[in-house]
C-alpha cells in the first residue's frame, strides 16, 4: 500500500472535532465529521451543504474522493448529490458535503457525526488527441443494457 503525506487544516469552527481518520487498519476511506453549528434535519428529498471543518493540501497528481458512508446509505437513504465528489489537488477551501436524503423519513445530523468518507487516489492525466475514426471493438457503440439483464 502506497502512503503519501496529507496536510489537513482544522478550521476555527471545528476545533472541538476530530481530524479525519481511518477507523480500521484496512479502511480505504477516512471518516469526515459534520461541523454543523447546531443539530439540523435533512427532510426526505432535501439537499443541504454540510460543512466538515477541514481543508486539505493534496500533493500534485492526487485527488480526494468524497463518498457516502455505506451504513447511512443502507439504514437511512443518505447519500451525496455528486457522488463521488472530487477534491482537486489545488483546492484549499473547506470540504463541504452536498448531502441528500433519499429515505422516507427525516434524518438528523448532529455536530461531530461521522457523515462521509474520503478516499485518496492517484490521478492519471490524459493527453487529448482528436480522431476521425476509433478502433472497433466487439461492443462498439453498445450502450446501457446491451449485454442483457
Amino acid at each position: 500500500m502506497k502512503e503519501i503525506k496529507l496536510a489537513i487544516k482544522r478550521l476555527e469552527h471545528a476545533r472541538d472535532l476530530p481530524l479525519p481518520r481511518y477507523m480500521t487498519e484496512g479502511s480505504a476511506g477516512m471518516d469526515l465529521y459534520a461541523a454543523v453549528e447546531e443539530t439540523l434535519v435533512l427532510e426526505p428529498g432535501e439537499i443541504k451543504l454540510i460543512p466538515t471543518g477541514v481543508a486539505i493540501e493534496l500533493p500534485p497528481g492526487y485527488e480526494a474522493q468524497i463518498r457516502p458512508r455505506s451504513g447511512l446509505a443502507l439504514k437511512y437513504g443518505i447519500s451525496f448529490v455528486n457522488t463521488p465528489g472530487t477534491i482537486d489537488a489545488d483546492y484549499r477551501g473547506e470540504i463541504g458535503l452536498i448531502m441528500i436524503n433519499f429515505g422516507n423519513r427525516p434524518f438528523t445530523i448532529n455536530r461531530g457525526d461521522r457523515v462521509a468518507q474520503m478516499v485518496i487516489n492517484e490521478i492519471v492525466k490524459a493527453h487529448i488527441t482528436e480522431a476521425e475514426i476509433l478502433t472497433e471493438t466487439e461492443r462498439n457503440a453498445g450502450g446501457f443494457g446491451h449485454t442483457g439483464k
